[in-house]
């Protein structure tokens, strides 16, 4: 049952890779490294589709062949070993070198597959019944197709050998870090099927020896799953970014929201802050298409709200606030600026006269990097929230004067 979830998910997973590619290929038609990534998606796809056990028979029977998708399948895999190496060459070598590398890798592994059909059809493997898996385990008991299936295994061998030690070249050389992790996901693909490879050599070994065979499932795993990762890794420098945008805009959605309640007490206290009328908190809800200005814009009314306050800034008040709550009064941090600014805004709210000598200075986040600020100022808003004696407005409805 997992063999086959495992086959499926490799075929929908070079299927769904070849179609994420396609509708960019007219505009990369001189880019040999782009045909030859989407060939291996096809092939990838193609070598898991045609020996899965409910189309694998519809397959003979139409080709009138019984044991045409082993070939079927194995010479997908020869194809889409050469593209890879075409996409790395291309990738990691100077145009005139890629192109001579490229040439006589696809004259190799052309050869190869040439001299593999011939011995495939010269074996004639007979056609059994039951499932791929299980299919290729009793042929490997006919010594020819043991030595063709032998001579296959060296070919994909010393593929992903170049593979692998292509990829980890490329991934030291890029600049991109989705790219790099995509090239180390490929790396540890290749080296996940170099271990398909060495279980499929000591199976054949375990059945003319007296060798030990390895465990029998380990081969499917190792090459379903390396088949996977490899796919991964060649998509992932597409889609990757994209991840990161929207894993980036659901940190400003989040830093947003929780700088509310800050912001809307420091608005209360001087109107003036604010470059437009606040939204209401249900509106404020809604994702919008500028959420990274609003969210600048934030940051930048709470510290215009900030410096309003800093006349009611009383360093006194705050030295035995931070006693009181167990904070170092000689290490400034987002706690002390969260009771500095509550202080403020409650000595504001009691009528107090504006202090008419030196204010207490709030920290900042080192270097004015914004990023840093909004890290800054959110957890300086956990703190303002959580501070005992804060009063939650009762609504948002704006204030008339300051």
């Amino acid at each position: 049952m997992f063999y086959q979830v495992l086959s499926w998910a490799c075929a929908l997973g070079g299927l769904i890779a070849l179609l994420y590619k396609l509708p960019a290929l007219p505009r990369h038609r001189g880019d040999v490294a782009y045909l030859a990534l989407c060939l291996y998606f096809l092939c990838s796809s193609l070598s898991f589709f045609v020996e899965l056990d409910q189309i694998r028979d519809d397959i003979a029977r139409l080709l009138h062949y019984p044991s045409i998708t082993t070939f079927l399948c194995q010479a997908a895999v020869v194809v889409l070993t050469a593209a890879q190496q075409v996409v790395l060459v291309h990738w990691s070598h100077a145009p005139e070198q890629a192109r001579t590398k490229a040439r006589n890798r696809t004259l190799g592994y052309g050869a190869a597959l040439a001299v593999l059909a011939v011995l495939f059809f010269f074996v004639n493997p007979p056609g059994r019944h039951g499932s791929a898996e299980v299919v290729v385990l009793i042929n490997l008991e006919n010594p020819g197709y043991a030595a063709y299936f032998a001579f296959y295994l060296a070919i994909c061998a010393v593929g992903q050998v170049e593979t692998v030690r292509l990829s980890l070249r490329y991934a030291h050389i890029a600049h991109r870090s989705w790219l790099r992790s995509g090239m180390w996901a490929v790396a540890v693909g290749g080296s996940l099927i170099l271990v398909y490879c060495l279980t499929r050599y000591l199976q054949i070994a375990g059945l003319y020896t007296a060798l030990p065979e390895p465990w029998p499932d380990l081969y499917w795993i190792a090459g379903s799953i390396g088949s996977l990762l490899q796919v991964f890794g060649w998509t992932v420098p597409s889609w990757g970014p994209r991840l990161s945008e929207a894993v980036r805009w659901c940190g400003h959605y989040r830093s947003y929201r929780r700088l509310r309640p800050l912001w809307w007490a420091l608005y209360r206290a001087h109107p003036g802050i604010a470059l437009d009328d606040p939204p209401s908190r249900l509106y404020d809800l809604v994702p919008r298409l500028d959420l990274e200005y609003r969210l600048y814009r934030r940051v930048i009314e709470i510290r215009d709200g900030q410096l309003a306050l800093r006349p009611y800034m009383d360093p006194t008040a705050l030295r035995q606030e931070a006693r009181r709550h167990g904070l170092p009064e000689a290490a400034p941090s987002t706690a002390h600026e969260a009771l500095l600014l509550r202080g403020a805004l409650d000595a504001r709210e009691a009528g107090a006269a504006p202090s008419g000598g030196p204010v207490e200075a709030f920290t900042h986040a080192p270097d004015g990097d914004i990023t840093e600020e909004i890290a800054w100022l959110t957890q300086v808003a956990g703190h303002f929230r959580r501070l005992a004696g804060h009063r939650t407005p009762t609504g948002d409805r704006a204030p008339t004067g300051s």
